[in-house]
């Protein structure tokens, strides 16, 4: 799978012992090729800070707090990875000059990253890769409303964060 466009914005003055750009790219990649998307992406990420990510989370959830990650969608799915409604209409869901299919939009919280890490007992890699992983999955149309999605999600997440050599 090849990665048509990719930006990263970091809208936090924290500081990762990692590059979180090219982290990022690194853990998309992965999934989307342990996937087997069938077509090119793009999607932007965004790494903010806790208020940044609030402000997200009341304007779009309704919900007056922040959270670790925030995914935006901009495809339509049946089914995680049903890409049915693309090959309806293209033309809402790739770009016009590339073909890729615009998945849409990430927000990571940076102070989250740190905290989940201490509170996990795990690195700030691994937390961070996990958050982008989750994020992406539901750009893809997994989610975890319930206990079957939710572990089906779980077990594509750990396959693929152990296939990209993430460990706890």
């Amino acid at each position: 799978m090849i990665l048509i466009r990719l930006t990263i914005e970091l809208q936090t003055s924290l500081k990762f012992p990692f590059n979180p750009r090219i982290q990022a790219k690194k853990i998309i990649e992965a999934a989307l090729d342990f996937l087997k998307v069938p077509y090119e992406a793009q999607l932007d990420v965004c790494i903010a800070d806790k208020d940044y990510v609030a402000g997200l989370n009341k304007r779009f959830r309704n919900i007056d707090s922040t959270t670790d990650c925030l995914s935006f969608p901009m495809v339509d799915y049946d089914a995680p990875l049903d890409f049915s409604y693309v090959e309806n209409d293209p033309g809402a869901y790739l770009d016009p000059e590339t073909g890729a299919i615009m998945l849409g939009d990430i927000v990571i919280c940076a102070e989250k990253v740190f905290e989940q890490a201490d509170e996990y007992g795990h690195a700030s890699l691994r937390e961070f890769d996990f958050l982008v992983l989750h994020s992406l999955l539901h750009l893809l149309g997994y989610d975890h409303v319930d206990d079957t999605e939710r572990a089906v999600m779980e077990k594509i997440q750990k396959e693929i964060l152990e296939r990209a050599g993430i460990k706890r």
